[in-house]
């Protein structure tokens, strides 16, 4: 059987960029603008609802019960291997501005 990830960690960084951390230890900034459509997400557009994300089970959600499945986000987090993605992350671990929102799974 396929091992299905969980998200562990979250960190807001930037705009609508979350860094990532999965239970096998990656950790990925993820962009989630190419999430946002529909009507469950469109809340999702404005900046300070956006950071009001929360880990719920094995995935990150939003008080209006929006929500990507772990393995989209982990699939998506691989599959990101661009310069951008990796300067971004090399910034984020430096401490380039970043937002105290941080979140740890109770697991």
């Amino acid at each position: 059987m396929k091992h299905l990830p969980s998200v562990t960690e979250a960190r807001y960084v930037r705009d609508y960029i979350i860094e990532t951390t999965f239970d096998d230890g990656t950790t990925k900034a993820i962009d989630f603008t190419h999430w946002l459509d529909g009507p469950v997400f469109e809340p999702l557009k404005n900046k300070k609802y956006f950071r009001k994300f929360f880990l719920d089970g094995s995935t990150i959600a939003w008080p209006n019960g929006a929500d990507i499945a772990p393995e989209t986000l982990y699939d998506d987090a691989l599959g990101v291997e661009s310069t951008r993605n990796k300067r971004l992350l090399r910034r984020v671990r430096n401490g380039a501005r970043l937002k105290r929102t941080r979140l740890r799974s109770s697991r």
